[in-house]
């Protein structure tokens, strides 16, 4: 590689991946063939100026893309000019349920052919979170997780490289703008969304939220911050019950409900008892799916962020190597429920 590489100091693109993206241009070029010798790193750090571990990452990037290849003792070639060789990423969420699988599905969409997904699952185990993450770093291009934990979690991020790294749907408040995450401000979505169904929730006595045992279910504390200072600054009467049971639910009361199971059993005891949703009680949701588009007559009303764009905005973070703390943006969906 007879031209030397072209580092900018002062671009937002790491130096690192400055020169990945050199040496893949220049493959397209033509200047680079299958079987030329690339500057060692020595070379490239003296020339440039740059830190031995920016120079060895770069290398390790386009090694794991199955680009290049050392050889013992004569340092690295191309081995491959398909620059669009498979990019292996690492999901991890918390569990698969209606919300998260069409988040998943519009992120490998956005993600692309090229590019090989696995995907693990840490059911708000935290030790098993730690484990999954340990037993994988070194293994993958790029790791997306979705760290849902009421608890500080950001030391056993801080194992996986940040430039390969985007945190999902949670905002880690210890970790800086360094770092690449798409997240739901859970507070304040909320409670704008209450906020918005405020004449709704006026025609009722009261409005519980219940809030799920099951494993599958992470309610994030915002949720429940928000629910209670929006509750507060409006002086609406509530209660937080901790588990659905039939016998707490009244005529002319309203209620928020997370887990669509729960959703179709309280459609069904209503439905048995002649309420009608929207008129006799009230029913709200988080988190948008398709079912609830349709169950009962008119739908149920959701407060929701738009997962597909959360998705598709994913993908381009991870290609575009993009950093900082991007909020998703989140609505009330208003149907026949409440």
């Amino acid at each position: 590689m007879k031209k030397s590489l072209n580092i900018k100091p002062n671009a937002q693109t790491p130096k690192y991946q400055q020169i990945v993206d050199e040496i893949i241009e220049r493959i397209q070029q033509g200047i680079l063939k299958r079987g030329d010798q690339l500057p060692t790193i020595n070379e490239i750090t003296n020339t440039l100026g740059l830190a031995r571990m920016t120079v060895i990452r770069a290398y390790e990037e386009l090694r794991e893309r199955g680009i290049i290849a050392p050889q013992h003792g004569k340092g690295y070639f191309i081995t491959s000019t398909d620059i669009q060789a498979t990019m292996h990423i690492f999901v991890l969420f918390d569990a698969m349920n209606s919300y998260k699988e069409i988040l998943f599905q519009a992120l490998k969409e956005s993600l692309g052919d090229k590019v090989s997904i696995h995907l693990f699952f840490h059911y708000h185990d935290i030790t098993v979170f730690e484990n999954v993450i340990v037993n994988n770093i070194g293994n993958y291009n790029f790791y997306i997780i979705m760290p849902h934990f009421n608890e500080d979690i950001s030391e056993i991020v801080r194992q996986i490289p940040r430039d390969k790294l985007l945190i999902l749907d949670i905002d880690v408040e210890k970790l800086d703008d360094t770092y690449a995450v798409l997240y739901q401000d859970f507070e304040e979505n909320f409670y704008q969304g209450l906020f918005q169904a405020l004449s709704m929730i006026r025609k009722y006595k009261s409005l519980s939220l219940f809030l799920s045992k099951n494993q599958f279910q992470y309610t994030p504390k915002g949720v429940l911050n928000g629910f209670k200072r929006f509750c507060e600054d409006y002086t609406i009467k509530n209660k937080v019950v901790n588990d659905l049971e039939f016998d707490h639910l009244d005529e002319g009361h309203a209620y928020i409900l997370f887990l669509e199971n729960d959703l179709i059993r309280f459609v069904n005891y209503a439905n048995r008892k002649g309420l009608k949703l929207g008129k006799n009680i009230g029913l709200l949701s988080y988190d948008d799916t398709p079912i609830k588009e349709i169950l009962d007559d008119g739908g149920i009303t959701t407060i929701s962020n738009d997962f597909v764009q959360m998705g598709k905005l994913a993908g381009r973070m991870v290609h575009n190597r993009q950093k900082g703390k991007i909020a998703s943006e989140c609505r009330l969906i208003v149907r026949g429920s409440l």
